[in-house]
């Protein structure tokens, strides 16, 4: 059952990834009317970097498709951590109402990874 529900939550969040990072690329999704302040002016700040943006979505993207699969989640799930970082600090700053949606996707991530720590701990312990 946990391995079921894992499966159906890392879809759910690779496929959240994947939306978000296509947005970069398209921008299909409106944009809300009634953003705070602050967050128009980082979004507007964000965009003025020009490579920053495409480089953020690509991540996305790359790590959506990874943490879909198994043989490749947990790979996934370090590839999306810092960009998930970055939206919790971000989230946090400009508009802490979207935290529970933050929370959740940062509950999977660290629940791959936790999952996945044995894959880990190859790489940290690895002696030559």
């Amino acid at each position: 059952m946990k391995r079921i529900l894992l499966f159906i939550v890392c879809i759910l969040a690779g496929l959240v990834f994947i939306n978000a990072g296509l947005d970069k690329f398209l921008h299909y999704m409106p944009i809300p009317k009634d953003l705070p302040e602050k967050l128009v002016k980082a979004g507007a700040a964000f965009a003025g970097i020009g490579w920053l943006m495409p480089l953020v979505g690509a991540v996305e993207i790359a790590g959506g498709l990874l943490i879909i699969f198994d043989r490749t989640r947990a790979l996934g799930a370090i590839i999306i951590l810092p960009v998930l970082t970055g939206i919790f600090l971000a989230t946090a700053n400009t508009a802490p109402s979207s935290l529970p949606v933050v929370i959740a996707l940062a509950a999977v991530i660290l629940w791959i990874i936790i999952d996945n720590r044995k894959k880990y701990l190859y790489l940290i312990n690895r002696s030559n």
